[in-house]
């Protein structure tokens, strides 16, 4: 007598447990709202894992994945995570996250890798760069200034955006900037933030109030939005398209492209005349 089958149970009657489906979500007060999966990627010139952070002036920083003893880190090199939040110093632990820059194997030696800890762990990370290299199975990438769409060529490849009165460098054509929201594929969102509130391409001062005596008193082309609503420029510093703007519920699948501008670092990126506009073409009859 064989005991009756139904869904609840398996074949020889044993019942089948089925764990509740449970969905994620970001919570609202949430620091950061960047997904797990958006924070994990390679880097480009070693092949070795890292974890995306945002720091507390919303740039990006690539963290080692895994914790080291605070002994073996130097005080300058300590970080930790709070909320999603990376902090440039230790919690008081006796474990703390170190950038991977530090680490790097394809960057020069960093001055504060002296212990033995970091420069076996630098030797480990140089010896499986090597192996995938020799593979075949990992090219590093070399370095190539993002240009210009087709047909923009007067148009800066990386602009200079100012939202809320403050100066970023964007990482790529106006144009090209993806949203970053994560939609219900679970794959990151196609559209442009670029809507149809555009901004304006303005001349203003390289230094913006800075007493900076190295710099030139020149002026560089800015892509100006000072001149929208708040909820705008809000949208666009959150780097969204029009569909996500108000969705407090969908979670960001990448890091915001958007880097403090620094008219020292960001030199070559400076254009002191104005995007020319492009020309509509007609047919001719």
């Amino acid at each position: 007598m064989h005991p009756a089958h139904t869904a609840a149970r398996h074949w020889d009657g044993s019942p089948r447990l089925l764990p509740p489906r449970r969905s994620l979500h970001i919570a609202a007060n949430s620091p950061a709202r960047l997904l797990r999966l958006g924070q994990t990627a390679r880097c480009r010139h070693c092949s070795s894992r890292i974890d995306w952070y945002p720091r507390v002036d919303d740039r990006p920083i690539a963290l080692h994945p895994a914790e080291i003893a605070t002994a073996d880190v130097s005080a300058s090199c300590r970080w930790h995570l709070s909320g999603g939040i990376a902090y440039p110093h230790d919690d008081g632990s006796g474990w703390c996250r170190i950038p991977h820059a530090v680490l790097c194997p394809q960057q020069s030696l960093h001055p504060q890798v002296g212990s033995p800890r970091l420069v076996s762990l630098r030797r480990e990370l140089s010896l499986r760069s090597r192996r995938l290299i020799d593979a075949g199975a990992f090219t590093p990438a070399p370095h190539t200034p993002v240009t210009a769409a087709p047909g923009d060529e007067s148009k800066p490849g990386r602009p200079i955006i100012r939202i809320f009165l403050v100066t970023y460098l964007g990482e790529g054509p106006i144009e090209t900037i993806r949203c970053v929201v994560q939609t219900r594929r679970r794959s990151r969102c196609m559209r442009a933030i670029r809507a149809t509130t555009r901004g304006r391409w303005v001349l203003l001062p390289t230094q913006l109030g800075r007493s900076q005596p190295t710099l030139p008193h020149t002026n560089m082309a800015v892509y100006d939005l000072s001149h929208l609503p708040y909820a705008e420029q809000l949208r666009w510093r959150a780097q969204r398209c029009t569909a996500h703007a108000t969705t407090t519920a969908a979670a960001d699948l990448a890091l915001t492209g958007w880097q403090p501008f620094d008219p020292l670092l960001h030199a070559d990126h400076v254009h002191t005349e104005l995007p020319t506009p492009a020309r509509r073409r007609t047919r001719r009859r």
